[in-house]
């Protein structure tokens, strides 16, 4: 009996080895075996898979996927102020890739968990920004890395009021968070971009902000 395939891991979870064995919208494609590699949180997976060619042959393919669920971010802006909330915590990942001090400026964000994209930015805006939002925007959807990470990111953004600010320290604590509410104007943060905010969903949401969003011309 292994933990993730023919009997729960502490997680729950079961099953696991038979993603994407069921895969049949690209008749170019075929899945031919799932091995779980890894799920002591997130879950890595090694899959055979066939593929045709475009010279019509086939070719046998191993791919690894990195599968941590999907999540949401927002953009919190004040446009009369010029402003957004943005939020600054420790990232490991990138400290360990080269970033100064792993302290990495972006918007709220968090994976979705058993909740519908909207219910969790909203879930995520209050636990990282202290504030509760009101009517959302949904802005797009993106697959952050498609090469090898399964995750799709859902893009929101919404109006806060400097009155809807309270305090510079917020975060669950229960899971370790330790996240601090910067408040910035947006012309500041643009000029950031690749190098104070080096964080593609936050690039992302203030492009699309000063292009077509709330800032735009």
């Amino acid at each position: 009996m292994t933990a993730g395939i023919d009997q729960p891991d502490h997680r729950g979870r079961a099953g696991l080895h038979l993603t994407g064995l069921d895969l049949d919208r690209n008749p170019d494609v075929v899945v031919k075996e799932v091995e779980l590699l890894a799920n002591d949180w997130y879950v890595l997976r090694r899959t055979t898979l066939d593929i045709r060619t475009s010279d019509g042959t086939w070719r046998t393919e191993r791919r690894e996927t990195y599968d941590r669920g999907n999540g949401a971010t927002i953009l919190l802006h004040d446009v009369e102020r010029r402003t957004i909330l943005l939020t600054r915590q420790f990232r490991y990942p990138v400290y360990v890739n080269g970033h100064a001090d792993g302290m990495l400026l972006e918007t709220p964000a968090g994976l979705l968990d058993e909740d519908d994209p909207e219910t969790a930015i909203r879930r995520e805006a209050v636990e990282e920004t202290g504030v509760a939002v009101g009517d959302v925007q949904h802005v797009f959807d993106v697959y952050m890395s498609p090469g090898s990470v399964t995750e799709k990111i859902h893009f929101y953004a919404a109006p806060y009021r400097r009155d809807d600010l309270h305090g510079t320290r917020h975060g669950v604590e229960e899971e370790g968070e330790d996240i601090e509410l910067v408040e910035i104007g947006v012309e500041a943060a643009l000029a950031g971009i690749g190098s104070t905010i080096v964080d593609a969903k936050t690039i992302m949401l203030l492009q699309w902000a000063v292009l077509s969003g709330p800032f735009a011309p």
